[in-house]
Formats: structure tokens, sequence, C-alpha cells
């Protein structure tokens, strides 16, 4: 096995199988781009999206998803970031690096280091490392992606007080009777102006626009393994109002006939200057008055909580550190 910084050989892939008959995805995807126009990079496209911008920070070369080339150099390390079905599109004889676009929980390939070359796995955050520990052990590592600090930026003319980022997946018409509407309602009953965007009905572009209007985000989510969303308001130096409800992962996919793990966090990197987290709606009020008297007294840095720990650079680095030691 060699590794060298001069070039990576890094593999990325959407999912886009046949739906109705052989070799439709290919008419699927003209037809997507005419109506949808340019899509819309999801969260786990992002980090590799990002992880390529923090290598190219460091002048590290890459290809991305030439198989020709690692299938005749066998002795080179494969880096997968994902997705999992990337795993099976060759016989991988190289070593593999995975991660940390991987799936959702160890049960769903349990036998992932005795069936395939790799050497570690990579997973977003340590809540999800714990989860997946019983199973993988020692060779589950932590590795965020960086945030793009050159293009979230702090702006200064705000005329929004509070963006509500709604990213309740599951459950949505309960939750949205019970923790969503009650609290714009509370807000607005302030005398707060507020809006709202929902995850995965919005490009980017509108999200960027929205946070530079405002002061404060009220996250809104079960749980995330990064939460590449609210580290990107964070960039923007926007403090957070984030809904932190802990307990069991809730995916129903697993949870809880297959899996029942806890607890989970929707702001898994955080700390005190971020903003201010609350658990339920009965504890909102009382947060909520935390945070604006905080918010007054500019006790909030954000945007220095992401330069710290969280740079396109840093975490490119920490990834080229991973895998000078596999």
């Amino acid at each position: 096995m060699q590794f060298s910084t001069a070039t990576l050989n890094l593999f990325y892939e959407e999912p886009d199988p046949d739906r109705w008959f052989l070799y439709d995805r290919y008419p699927r995807k003209v037809i997507r781009h005419i109506f949808r126009g340019k899509p819309r990079p999801g969260g786990q496209t992002r980090v590799f999206l990002n992880l390529c911008k923090g290598l190219d920070k460091l002048g590290v070369d890459y290809r991305v998803n030439d198989y020709r080339y690692i299938k005749k150099h066998t002795e080179e390390v494969a880096c997968i970031i994902g997705k999992p079905h990337v795993l099976d599109k060759i016989k991988w004889k190289n070593t593999i690096l995975f991660g940390a676009a991987v799936f959702s929980h160890p049960c769903d390939d349990p036998d992932l280091f005795n069936r395939l070359p790799v050497r570690k796995m990579l997973v977003p955050g340590e809540w999800m490392r714990q989860m997946c520990e019983p199973y993988y052990g020692d060779r589950v590592l932590v590795w965020p992606v960086g945030i793009d600090t050159d293009k979230w930026i702090p702006t200064i003319s705000k005329d929004i007080d509070f963006l509500i980022y709604n990213k309740v997946r599951w459950e949505h018409d309960r939750y949205n009777l019970d923790l969503i509407i009650p609290i714009q309602s509370y807000l607005e009953k302030q005398g707060f102006k507020v809006a709202n965007i929902r995850y995965g009905f919005y490009k980017e572009e509108y999200f960027h626009e929205l946070l530079n209007r405002s002061r404060a985000m009220l996250f809104l989510c079960e749980h995330e393994t990064q939460g590449i969303a609210y580290q990107q308001a964070l960039s923007c130096g926007v403090p957070i109002l984030a809904w932190d409800r802990g307990g069991f992962w809730q995916d129903p996919s697993y949870y809880p006939h297959k899996v029942q793990y806890e607890p989970v966090s929707s702001v898994p990197y955080w700390d005190d200057c971020c903003g201010v987290k609350f658990q339920n709606i009965n504890e909102f009020p009382n947060k909520l008055e935390e945070f604006l008297d905080k918010l007054s007294s500019q006790y909030f840095a954000p945007r220095d909580y992401i330069l710290n720990n969280l740079t396109l650079e840093k975490c490119a680095q920490n990834y080229l550190d991973i895998l000078l030691n596999i």
C-alpha cells in the first residue's frame, strides 16, 4: 500500500438506478434537468464537494471516479467518500477508506470489514461513532467535513429577526402543530419578524440570501450527524436557538424495531458561543429569553467556532492525517 499527497483517488456517486426499463436513467436525467434545472446538492454530496474544496486550498491533487486507474494500481488507497453502492461497483482490491457519506446504520452491512478491504470507516459525528462502535469497534473514526467560510460570511444589513429552519423529517404534521406553529406564533406575538425555510424545498442560494438578512436562526431538527446547514449559519455569524430534544435515534426505518440507540443531538458540533439549546416547547419561552439577553449583550461568536474547528482547510488536513495513518 502506498499513499502520496500528490494525487488522491476519490470516489463519490449518487445512486441513479433504472426505474421502469433498461437504461431509462439516462433520459430521466435529461428530463429532470429540463424541468428542474441544475440538481441541488444534498448533504452527502456537499460532504464530497467541500472535501474537494478543502484539498484544493491545501494544494492536494486528486482523481475523481477514475475506476480504470484504481484497478491498475491496487497498491494505492481508494477513498470512497460514498455512497454505499460505490462499494459494490467493482471488485475492490485496494485498501479502502470509506466515508463519511455512509449508510445509516451498521446493520445495513454488518459484514462490511470482512467482505471488503475497508481499513477505516468515517462518520460525521461522535454520537454516530458511538452508535457504530458495538458493530465495528475502533475501526470507526469521526471526521466532519469543513464549511466554506469564504462563501458563508457575515453581513451587516438585517431585516429578519428569526429565520426558522425546519428540518423536521418524521411525523411532520404532528410537530408542525405541537412545535413549529406554536414557536412561530410566540415569536410573532412578541413582535419579531420571522421567515421560514424547509429542508428539501429550497435552493442553497435562497438559504444563503435569508441568512444574510437574519439576526438569528431557529434550528428545528430531530437529530443531525453533522449538520452542515446550521454550521453554514454559524459561519455567517448567525447565532442559533436550537431544538435539541435528545433521546433515541428515531429514523422509522430502524426505530424501534431494529435499532434503539440514545442519546442523539441535533447540534453535535457546538459550544456556548454558538447559541442556546432547548429540549421541548415548554422550555422554549425561558430559553428564548436567555438567547435574547445574550444576543443583546453580544455574547455569541458563532463564526469564531467555525473558524476554530470546521474550516475547509482544517477538515481536509484532518482527512489527510487519517489517510496517512490507516
